[in-house]
């Protein structure tokens, strides 16, 4: 090891102060002690890092591209050290989770503000994600939970169930169905129907709904996330087949849902890697996803 602690604080204090002089006054120790350890480091390095010149001492180019690098590593340890703190004083500093667009606009908040009422000190970053993408960033720890209706697909990935989560129909306010206490999905068929792509999973459960492939109607419209669909019932564009938790998010005026006879659930579950332990705050927030208001 050519470098240790103790040779890159020195080479930082004199960078910082501009001379040996200053440098003794940073570290509290001899001028002399200052020169004979920074001759030594420019020995082990083979490299020149100061130049004396009329008196002054002026950093190789050298030396400035090794101070970068020193600074880096001084902002590494400063975080260790605020890292170190926050877990003494019970309040680490972020969770890192992901959901599906639709949950984002929907479950997601209500729970985020919920669990910042335990924890207002805790950073929280929040990444809206199609299935695919989310569990790549499971797999590379990138997130911590992420919280969708998407299939268990990999071997890596644990998970615990949340809500069952109904589909229903969505209808503009005044449509001839709006009335009743339940339709069918035939009921539906002849309607300028809002749909989804058959690639997705939600479009998957909607396409259960139907049945077989010569039942499945042709949507007149198709989306990709279920709040769209949404707004676009809001819009008077059609009908739409949606989940219950979506439908709870925002205020969707001028739209009415009707249960389903025969419906299937879109289950919402949470999602972590399966031999990595969670941290207290993504165990303190599935908590609340539990027992959200």
């Amino acid at each position: 090891m050519k470098l240790n602690l103790r040779q890159i604080e020195v080479f930082r204090a004199i960078m910082l102060s501009g001379s040996i002089s200053g440098a003794s006054k940073l570290l509290f120790v001899s001028q002399p002690a200052v020169s004979r350890l920074i001759a030594y480091t420019e020995q082990r390095l083979g490299l020149m890092l100061f130049q004396r010149i009329k008196g002054r001492l002026y950093p190789t180019p050298e030396a400035r591209r090794l101070f970068v690098e020193v600074t880096a590593l001084y902002q590494n340890v400063q975080r260790v050290n605020e890292v170190a703190d926050n877990l003494a004083e019970n309040r680490e500093g972020q969770l890192r989770l992901s959901c599906s667009p639709s949950l984002g606009q929907s479950l997601l908040p209500r729970a985020i503000a919920q669990f910042r009422r335990q924890f207002p000190e805790v950073r929280i970053v929040l990444q809206t994600l199609i299935p695919a993408v989310m569990l790549q960033s499971l797999l590379t720890q990138q997130v911590e939970l992420g919280v969708a209706y998407m299939p268990v697909d990999h071997p890596s990935l644990a998970w615990q169930p949340l809500y069952e989560n109904k589909i229903v129909a969505v209808l503009p306010a005044g449509h001839p169905l709006a009335a009743r206490g339940q339709v069918t999905v035939r009921d539906l068929v002849n309607e300028p129907l809002i749909g989804y792509s058959a690639d997705i999973p939600f479009g998957m459960l909607i396409n259960k709904l139907f049945g077989g492939e010569d039942a499945q109607p042709e949507p007149r419209i198709e989306v990709q996330q279920a709040h769209v669909a949404c707004a676009l019932v809001q819009a008077g564009a059609g009908v739409a087949l949606v989940d219950e938790i979506t439908v709870a998010g925002p205020i969707w005026s001028e739209v009415v849902t009707v249960p389903i006879s025969g419906t299937v659930n879109a289950p919402v579950n949470v999602f972590h890697l399966q031999l990595q332990p969670l941290s207290r705050l993504a165990l303190a927030f599935i908590n609340v996803l539990h027992n959200l208001d």
